[in-house]
């Protein structure tokens, strides 16, 4: 059953609702307040909406990159078993 956890973000009080271990989402809280904190101090931006929506953007990027190269990987480890069974066919012939 969800539960309401509060967290704080940029200096608001948000209530999620969830299942699962409560430390969880204020990790996530600390992560998205870091990054929004950050591009506060490298931005002109002032306002917590464009900052959300930055950090939001930044985080999307991270998610993608890290998509990709976990996918890089997986098509490099399929390769490496392809080959790995042709010289076994080539060793067995």
């Amino acid at each position: 059953m969800p539960k309401t956890i509060e967290v704080e973000v940029f200096g608001h009080r948000f209530s999620l609702q969830g299942e699962g271990d409560e430390a969880y989402f204020h990790k996530l809280a600390e992560f998205v307040d870091a990054q929004m904190r950050t591009l506060a101090k490298q931005t002109r931006t002032s306002t917590p909406t464009k900052l959300a929506l930055l950090a939001a953007i930044n985080v999307t990027d991270q998610l993608f990159r890290q998509q990709r190269q976990d996918s890089g990987e997986s098509e490099m480890e399929r390769r490496a078993q392809l080959l790995v069974e042709k010289i076994d066919e080539h060793l067995e012939s």
